[in-house]
């Protein structure tokens, strides 16, 4: 093998080791959540009113893998929470700040989400004051299953 060959495969193996060895932070692997445990796993505690006020509102626990707790549709709940994450983003974000919602209004009703999900705590409120919030509302109607309904 000529002699300038031998030094292109050897200055290409060593640009290789080199590229190997320097993986961006971006790039790196992330651990996924654990599996839910019995402890500290996906469980949730549902707090819904139907007109807002504390006195009227119903609390609800939700346990998903496994399904349980008092929820009264805790198998139809724990899916709707499966299909709502997305890599990368939180499924429980309030409405940004500045969104352009439709002025219409659905009512008094309230929900308040709180425990851990997916190894992540969770607190979050809903109500139904606008359009953006009543979308919100309803991509979890499973999940603030209203007293009766």
């Amino acid at each position: 093998m000529p002699v300038l060959h031998r030094l292109a495969v050897a200055a290409v193996s060593a640009a290789a080791s080199v590229a190997a060895l320097s993986v961006p932070a971006w790039a790196a692997p992330v651990p996924l959540p654990r599996p839910y445990d019995g402890e500290g796993g996906d469980r949730l505690v549902v707090t819904v009113s139907r007109s807002g006020v504390v006195a009227d509102s119903v609390t609800y626990t939700l346990t998903c893998h496994p399904t349980g707790g008092t929820h009264p549709a805790a198998g139809e709940a724990c899916d709707q929470l499966d299909d709502a994450m997305v890599w990368g983003r939180d499924p429980f974000a309030p409405v940004p700040p500045g969104a352009m919602c439709t002025g219409q209004y659905g009512g008094p009703a309230t929900g308040h989400l709180r425990g851990r999900w997916a190894g992540r705590p969770v607190d979050a409120r809903f109500s139904r004051v606008n359009g953006c919030e009543i979308a919100r509302w309803d991509r979890f109607s499973e999940v603030l299953r209203l007293p009766g309904s």
